[in-house]
Order: structure tokens, then C-alpha cells, then sequence
């Protein structure tokens, strides 16, 4: 077993001062895979102290320095991608495939968009040609906590890491608890890359002591969390104290918008979105909401996909999804998918239990449900696991209804031959992002909800401003 206890503070790997032992468990064994320790509020003062003492000459650097630092990372990171790929793997149960394409790529992906960004990004430049006299400058926030999850641990750590970075501001990464084995490696790579000391620390942690340490302490400038919408609102609450800037990137009920017209991929496209990573991402599009007309065909082809669906291991090669990633999400998944059938839901792939064979582990049985009406549990919380919920609309403006009528606001989708209506749907539905045909967004595309789904946004030119204070300059002298 690994043991990986000590903290990343100043620039030096340190032992902690008030730490405790947490067993990292394997979610396709249920057996501890790593012991880390947890800190205490003498490690997180060490952590925002050295990072507080960084800030003003990291700030002052010419972003060309900033910007070469992510270069370097983005080399070793690259180098190091298989050792980053079995970490999340073995940590959170993506399988390893996942884990080497989508889990490590988006953190290269990430990486490489803010540098090129950055290279374009004017943190000086004038008001406007009717005031010449007048400067906008973009100065760092300031000293910076990054809360990160555990789904996908490497695309919200560099998303956070890559664009406080470039901004000049200094930070304290606590990754999840239940996935630090990434952080830890993350961490190795930016001391490797040459970040000077005390820019970025790394303590572990869980949500109640060192999240909220940090969510609390007056030395803290922002919060940069992405998580559950339940923790998010206890993070806005502790910060308010402070009046510190809090980025919240938080849960999501995605609608799924499929019509008559809708290409003949559109249903599998949908389903495979829904079960990718188990289930375990925000953005998943959990409401699949049909047309009248083709919604009987659309269950059976969604059954039939869903049927398809492979569960094993995840350091077993192959296209399958693993386990979710603790005993507390089985249990919480197992309770939402019976609340469904209660509830009156048609349960036509999938149901409560372990998949056939899969006796030990956290392996949820990808599940359809048809039927479903916007009232029901199922309908109104974010479930995250591999549950889709089918629904049907008569009329767009019902469409429209049904999508919007949730407390989140992250992602949805549309799928529809007419290009009209999709504009029109995707001015109509309420999130911070929508998704037509199955064409993702592009690179340095900002991310961000609305609503329940928090605040800010991450990603290119947009997630490198969420770092950086306006500052409105008069009497500017010619230089």
C-alpha cells in the first residue's frame, strides 16, 4: 500500500503538523490502495502563510515567466502521463483506457489552451480612444483556495492551477480525499517545472477541516471550488465573513432535447454521454426529454445501448465503465434508483444491485428509466451515477419547460436536423452552456452554470479573468 503523508508547502515536501491517517480505498476492490494524511488548521495556516509571502513578487513577474512555467508542466506532465493515468484509475475507478484519453487528456488539453490564451492576454491596456489618459490594468486576486473533486481530478485541477497561474495569483490546492493520488503526482510535476516556492501548495484534507479552514481564513482571497451544490453554499457561507470571492462550479440535471428530425446517432450519443465516467460528471445529460412522436422507439433503442453497457474493473483494458468511486455514492444511487420505482417510474434497463458477477466492489447497473415526470426524485436531483431518466414532451414550448424547470443550470442539450430551431432552443434553455447535434464545445470554450450550478467560469480567456481584479486607472503618463 502506498503512503503518501506529507504536504507540498514553500517549495519543499514537509510532514505534517497536525495530520491524522485516511485510507485512500480502491473503488473496484473496496480495499485501501494508499494511507495520506489529512491536516489540520497549523498545516493549512503554513500553506496560505507561504503562499501570502509569494504573492507580491509572483504577481510582479512578467506573465512570459508565467507562462513558461505552464510550458514546463506541460512537457513533464506529458512525459509523465501513464503514472497520472493508473493514479485516477486506481483512486476513482475510471477505467484505465478513460483514464489514459479523456482523464489525462483533459488535463494536457487544459494545459495548452491557457497558454495560448495567455500569449494573447493584454494585462495592460487603454480605457479607450476617448481617454487616453486612462488604463485598465488586470492585477491577480490575490492568494487563492482551490477545492477540487473527485470525477475528474485532473481537468479541475489544472482548470484552476493553469489559470491562477497566468494570472499571478498564489494558491493552495486540497484535492478530494478520495482522489489525491493525482494531486500528489500533480504536485511533483509543478516542483519539477520550477514553480518558485510558496506559489503553489498542496495540503489534503476533507471538506469539513481543511475546506473549511480555508473557505474561512482571512488570509484567503478566493475560493475556486467545484463540487456539490450542498457544499458550495456552505463554502458562500463561510467565506462571507471575509467578503472573499468565491467561484462555485457545481452539480447539474442536464436535459437532453431529442426530435422527431434528430440524427440517427442521437439516441446512442446521448446514452453513451450519460454512462461515460459511470455516470460521476456534472455536465451529464440525465433527462433525456423526447418527442411524442418517436418516444416509444427512443426508450427501446436507449434500453437496447443501455443493455450493452459493460461494467468491470478499472484496470481492466476495454470499453466499459468501472465502479463509482465510494460505499457512500453506491449506497446514495441504490436509494434514488428504488425511489424512482416507487415513485412509479418504468424501470426498463437496470434496477437496484451489483451488476451480474460483480459481487465486491462500488459497480453500479447502468439503468433506464421511461416514464419519468418532472416531479418525481429521480427528475429533481443530481444522482451521479449511470441512471438516465426518459421523458416526453407533445410541443417545444413543453420542451422548454420541462428543461428549465430544475434548480440547476449547467448543461443542456439539443438534437434537431433544424438549425433555426436549435438556435432558438439554445437562447431559451437556462444554463451556462448548451450543446447541439453532438458537436462539442471548442478549445478555450468557457464552462459554467447558472443558477444551483454556481458562478464564474472556467477555461481560456474566461477562466484566467475569474483570477484577475479590474483596476481603473486616471492621469496615465505616456511611457
Amino acid at each position: 500500500m502506498l503512503a503518501k503523508r506529507q504536504f507540498y508547502i514553500n517549495g519543499a515536501w514537509v510532514d505534517p503538523v497536525d495530520g491524522r491517517d485516511h485510507h485512500v480505498i480502491d473503488p473496484s476492490t473496496e480495499d485501501p490502495c494508499a494511507v495520506i494524511s489529512l491536516g489540520g488548521q497549523a498545516d493549512t495556516d503554513a500553506a496560505v502563510d507561504a503562499a501570502k509571502a509569494a504573492f507580491p513578487s509572483w504577481m510582479a513577474t512578467n506573465p512570459a515567466e508565467r507562462i513558461a512555467v505552464l510550458e514546463r508542466l506541460l512537457k513533464i506532465y506529458t512525459q509523465r502521463r501513464e503514472d497520472m493515468a493508473q493514479a485516477m484509475s486506481l483512486e476513482m475507478g475510471a477505467p484505465i483506457d478513460l483514464s489514459r484519453s479523456e482523464q489525462v487528456g483533459a488535463g494536457i488539453w487544459h494545459i495548452q489552451n491557457f497558454i495560448d490564451e495567455a500569449r494573447k492576454f493584454k494585462f495592460e491596456r487603454p480605457l479607450g480612444d476617448h481617454a487616453p489618459n486612462d488604463r485598465i490594468i488586470y492585477e491577480a486576486v490575490g492568494v487563492c483556495a482551490l477545492i477540487t473533486p473527485w470525477n475528474w481530478p485532473m481537468n479541475q485541477i489544472t482548470l484552476k492551477v493553469g489559470a491562477a497561474a497566468i494570472a499571478g495569483c498564489t494558491m493552495v490546492l486540497k484535492p478530494s480525499e478520495e482522489s489525491p493520488l493525482d494531486a500528489l503526482l500533480f504536485a511533483e510535476m509543478m516542483d519539477e517545472a520550477g514553480c518558485p516556492p510558496g506559489v503553489f501548495n498542496l495540503v489534503n484534507g476533507d471538506g469539513t477541516g481543511v475546506g473549511s479552514q480555508l473557505s474561512a481564513h482571512p488570509d484567503i482571497d478566493m475560493v475556486s471550488f467545484t463540487g456539490s451544490t450542498r457544499a458550495g453554499k456552505l463554502i458562500s457561507k463561510a467565506a462571507a465573513d471575509t467578503l472573499k470571492r468565491v467561484h462555485l462550479e457545481l452539480g447539474g440535471k442536464g436535459a437532453n432535447l431529442i426530435f422527431a428530425d434528430a440524427d440517427d446517432a442521437a439516441v446512442a450519443r446521448g446514452v453513451m454521454h450519460m454512462m461515460e465516467n459511470t455516470g460521476q460528471s456534472c455536465n451529464a445529460p440525465s433527462r433525456m426529454i423526447v418527442d411524442a412522436s418517436i418516444y416509444d422507439a427512443v426508450v427501446d433503442q436507449a434500453a437496447t445501448i443501455a443493455s450493452q453497457i459493460a461494467v468491470g474493473p478499472a484496470s481492466v483494458e476495454g470499453d466499459h465503465i468501472g465502479p463509482v468511486v465510494n460505499a457512500a455514492q453506491w449506497q446514495k444511487i441504490q436509494d434514488l434508483i428504488q425511489k424512482g420505482i416507487e415513485e412509479g417510474a418504468r424501470l426498463v434497463v437496470g434496477g437496484p444491485g451489483r451488476p451480474e458477477g460483480l459481487n465486491k466492489g462500488f459497480y453500479i447497473r447502468p439503468t433506464v428509466f421511461a416514464d419519468v415526470t418532472n416531479d418525481m426524485t429521480i427528475a429533481r436531483e443530481e444522482i451521479f451515477g449511470p441512471v438516465l431518466s426518459i421523458m416526453r414532451f407533445e410541443t417545444e414550448d413543453e420542451a422548454v419547460k420541462i428543461a428549465n424547470d430544475t434548480p440547476y443550470g449547467l448543461t443542456n442539450y439539443v438534437q434537431s436536423a433544424d438549425g433555426a430551431r436549435r438556435n432558438r432552443l439554445a437562447r431559451k434553455l437556462r444554463s451556462g452552456m448548451v450543446e447541439m447535434n453532438g458537436q462539442s464545445r471548442s478549445a478555450g470554450a468557457p464552462f459554467g452554470g447558472m443558477k444551483q450550478s454556481g458562478n464564474g467560469r472556467e477555461g481560456g480567456v474566461w477562466g484566467i479573468e475569474d483570477f484577475l481584479e479590474v483596476k481603473s486607472i486616471s492621469g496615465w503618463a505616456p511611457e
